[in-house]
């Protein structure tokens, strides 16, 4: 298979099916994660937190990991392979009943889930190019979307009785899930350069591509950003405001339905612009959204602040559907070819830590100054959008514009010498 800009319809149907059965996978399990090994182990609710999170750190290996074996094996191969580790974790969770095997087990589906970004990004570019790839990554925002809300209302209605039977079949079904989407994943056809040997220089390439490291730590506030609707905004929203509790639900259901109806249509939109372009101005648009939630706090009770709130969720939203696709289809075009694996390994630290740190650092700042919570938002979100633009010459022009610019275009400046390779693409 030769890289195109759109797939054929059987290879769009085989990823999209595989999308859609590993979010309903995801959305049956990551909302009874905690209460499971509870229910299942008889331990703290606390203590199984302590476990998961400090398995999702050490877990974070998995990352680099992965970028090292898709340079050598190729990303079809690899995002394979985790899914099939996902699935036997999950497989092994009901035989677990203590705390030292379910540390274990949660370590090892911990190192699969660390390994799935930079293993899908790298695979979406070595099936699809150009505009083409921003639409598959809308495509693949909207089902996650939507097959993680399907995956939750299963899980609902499965989790009534509150049997032992009813748990294990959850945690089965989705690591059922997870080997299916990689049986379908396998089918899929990649690039003929695909899974040949690869550049050397380990990480040292990585390091010496300026502008992408630059693009990795720009995106690190915006990061911290999109972490706000599961992390600080209903503790703000209950503890500060005085809202119900269940308005945070209502808040994360609209972002949810919203990316999933709207990410495609968007990004057809955003087609002929640049990419850095549409990124800065989700970024923006975040700023706008977070310097009105910092609003709230002088709004009364009542309707007006329902509609205060409301506004600002749909900003959010407004920005997530500019920023994530254009960012993501950017990082992956950005990533030289031969080393695609290890830049997209580094890249995605830029939203691992953050979503790792953010609980401490969102409810600290939380604690310390609401209002200072969301204008340090604010401002590191809009610093990241000027930084993006700022960077925009130094990005190759086919990572910058997801279609041809009409004529000539001056050439990105690079380092020569040894930076010139990480920052060159094939």
């Amino acid at each position: 298979m030769t890289l195109t800009e759109r797939l054929d319809r059987p290879t769009q149907v085989r990823y999209m099916l595989g999308m859609v059965v590993d979010t309903v996978g995801s959305g049956m399990y990551l909302p009874v994660s905690l209460l499971f090994f509870h229910h299942t182990t008889g331990l703290p609710v606390t203590r199984v937190g302590v476990i998961i999170s400090t398995a999702a750190v050490l877990g974070l290996v998995g990352s680099p990991l992965a970028g090292l074996l898709v340079d050598r094996y190729g990303a079809r191969s690899v995002l394979v392979g985790v899914y099939g580790v996902r699935a036997v974790g999950f497989a092994v969770y009901p035989l677990v009943h203590h705390q030292a095997p379910m540390f274990l087990a949660v370590t090892l589906v911990a190192l699969g889930d660390a390994s799935f970004p930079p293993a899908m990004q790298a695979f979406v570019a070595e099936i699809t190019g150009g505009a083409g790839r921003d639409r598959l990554i809308a495509a693949q925002r909207s089902l996650r979307n939507a097959g993680l809300g399907i995956g939750g209302l299963i899980v609902g209605t499965a989790l009534g009785a509150g049997s032992d039977a009813a748990y294990q079949a959850v945690v089965l079904a989705a690591g059922g899930a997870f080997l299916v989407a990689g049986v379908l994943i396998r089918t899929i056809p990649v690039s003929r350069t695909a899974g040949r040997a690869r550049a050397h220089g380990g990480f040292r390439t990585v390091f010496r591509n300026r502008p992408f490291l630059t693009l990795t730590a720009v995106n690190v506030p915006t990061a911290f950003g999109y972490t706000v609707l599961s992390v600080s905004l209903p503790v703000y929203l209950t503890q500060k405001l005085g809202a119900p509790d269940s308005l945070a639900g209502v808040l994360y259901a609209v972002n949810t339905v919203g990316i999933a109806a709207l990410q495609v249509p968007v990004t057809r939109v955003l087609a002929r612009r640049r990419r850095t372009r549409s990124a800065a101005l989700g970024g923006a648009v975040f700023s706008l959204s977070f310097l009105g939630f910092a609003a709230l706090g002088a709004v009364p009770e009542g309707g007006t602040l329902l509609i205060g709130v409301f506004t600002a969720t749909v900003l959010f939203t407004l920005g997530e559907l500019l920023h994530g696709a254009a960012a993501s289809a950017l990082a992956a075009s950005a990533a030289p070819e031969p080393t695609r694996g290890r830049h997209l390994a580094v890249y995605q630290l830029s939203w691992s830590v953050p979503t790792a740190l953010a609980p401490a650092v969102l409810t600290a700042l939380l604690e310390l100054s609401p209002t200072a919570l969301w204008l340090v938002l604010a401002a590191g979100v809009g610093c990241s959008a000027l930084a993006m633009i700022r960077l925009e010459t130094r990005l190759p022009a086919h990572a910058v514009h997801p279609l041809p610019p009409p004529g000539p275009h001056p050439a990105p400046q690079h380092p020569t010498g040894p930076a010139a390779e990480g920052a060159s693409a094939s």
